[in-house]
């Protein structure tokens, strides 16, 4: 087995693998990558890479996050705690008992409507 040729053979060892010194962080990550890193929805990142609100990287076609990409998201997304605000005083209810007594009503029909005689208001 041959171990692989490097300009600094010091980052190999005997079984050809890369030594831990070079095993380093992507230089760029996907959007899913990202989204992972920054605990988001892949589907929140992309759209606003899209929209330009999020610092990113084109290849081509390609979309790509640097570590800085997103170390400035993070930084750009900070945002200082807020304090609960109080409970908003509402309007104090109406309620029917507290309306003045309107006219007496009688639910029953009126003997004298002009209807028992058989005359009626209609001119048909």
């Amino acid at each position: 087995m041959s171990t692989p040729q490097s300009p600094c053979p010091q980052h190999w060892d005997a079984t050809g693998q890369p030594t831990r010194a070079t095993v380093t962080e992507p230089l760029l990550y996907t959007p899913a990558e990202a989204a992972q890193r920054l605990r988001v929805r892949e589907s929140w990142l992309r759209k606003k890479a899209a929209a330009r609100e999020v610092p990113c990287t084109f290849l081509g076609k390609h979309l790509r996050f640097s570590p800085t990409d997103l170390a400035a998201i993070i930084a750009n997304s900070a945002r200082p705690a807020v304090g609960r605000s109080g409970r908003r005083k509402t309007p104090p209810t109406v309620r029917d008992r507290d309306l003045p007594p309107g006219p007496r009503r009688s639910v029953h029909a009126h003997v004298n409507d002009h209807t028992s005689n058989g005359s009626t208001s209609w001119r048909g």
